[in-house]
């Protein structure tokens, strides 16, 4: 039995797209190309003229530019002499409305104006795989924005992959399963690891906390010591509300043990259940998702992602369903900023 049916609204979102290729592609001020090898993932926007105002190109021609970013998935603006978050704040602005801040957070970050962050503060070494920017969440926001202010000495790409197409490369039986159990986050706070639940919320009230969880459907269980434990059941697949396409929509892969480095995983495995670990997943059922099936999608999305070297003023726009992120490691200095914008609530997907 499947609960999935066929997308109904490709060929008018191609039929779109395709009349505003035409359009972008005879402005006077802007050019759009695709990298040498063809991919359709990002689209590169460049300034015909020696100076153009993106943040009012963009505010001009918003209706052009989010037929693309449905096309594509993202838009890579480059050459435009962007040099501040000042202007990045502007250009989202124009772009999409005013940026939101950062809700239940996952990773460190710091905040550097208004609501325009750094990207996850985690060591140069380290990778952090592709995911949808709090695709965890009853809320989330629909457009994702990144800004190179300092670019690596080397690595540090912003990897990115089209969820329609992680989605198609998942075996069938795997998207039933995920349609019919959805996936369960478990997270624990205040046990020494990852952040606290005052960070993630915001707050030292556990009434609001409390609110908070009850309004997004996310169980709280206050442990000993001022610790937390909650746990959400979320969809692993959405439809998206512009095109109706399905998109693999999730954290399920990101958040399980087994996604962490082999010598913190053995040694959080030594010290905590499963359940009691400061993050993990399952189905919705919480039973445990099978080493294959994990396996599995890690595959889908490795086969699905794409890279490029940033360059110092680039400015990345995503459509935060269409395309997941992740960060390479690098070496070197590297500023990378990020914004949101464009909330939406699961109902409306």
């Amino acid at each position: 039995m499947s609960t999935l049916k066929t997308n109904s609204t490709g060929e008018q979102r191609q039929e779109m797209s395709a009349l505003s290729d035409e359009a972008m592609q005879a402005s006077e001020e802007v050019s759009t190309g695709l990298f040498p090898d063809g991919r359709m993932l990002p689209l590169v926007l460049k300034p015909k003229a020696t100076r153009v105002n993106l943040s009012e190109w963009v505010e001009g021609n918003r209706e052009a530019v989010e037929s693309l970013l449905l096309k594509h998935g993202a838009l890579l603006f480059r050459d435009f002499g962007a040099a501040s978050s000042t202007e990045f704040e502007q250009f989202i602005r124009a772009a999409s409305g005013d940026p939101l801040d950062y809700q239940e957070r996952s990773s460190p970050r710091s905040r550097v104006s208004g609501n325009i962050f750094t990207s996850t503060d985690y060591p140069a070494s380290k990778s952090i795989l592709l995911h949808n920017e709090n695709s965890y969440q009853n809320s989330w926001p629909m457009k994702l924005f990144f800004y190179c202010e300092t670019p690596p000495q080397s690595g540090g790409e912003t990897p990115l992959a089209d969820c329609r197409q992680v989605f198609a490369q998942i075996d069938p039986e795997i998207r039933e399963r995920f349609a019919q159990k959805k996936w369960m986050l478990v997270r624990n706070y205040n046990d020494g690891f990852g952040l606290t639940w005052q960070t993630v919320f915001q707050t030292e009230d556990k009434r609001v906390v409390e609110e908070h969880c009850r309004r997004q459907g996310i169980e709280v269980e206050w442990k000993e010591g001022e610790r937390l434990r909650t746990r959400a059941i979320r969809p692993a697949i959405a439809r998206h509300p512009r095109t109706g396409e399905h998109v693999w929509f999730n954290h399920a892969l990101f958040f399980h043990i087994s996604s962490m480095e082999a010598g913190i995983r053995e040694a959080l495995l030594d010290e905590f259940e499963d359940d009691e670990l400061p993050s993990n997943t399952f189905y919705g059922d919480g039973s445990p998702i099978e080493p294959e099936t994990l396996d599995h999608l890690r595959k889908a999305y490795t086969d699905a992602t794409v890279a490029f070297p940033w360059t110092k003023g680039d400015i990345l726009m995503l459509d935060n369903m269409l395309t997941a992120h992740s960060r390479a490691p690098y070496k070197g200095a590297r500023k990378v900023l990020v914004g949101m914008s464009q909330p939406i609530n699961r109902e409306d997907v």
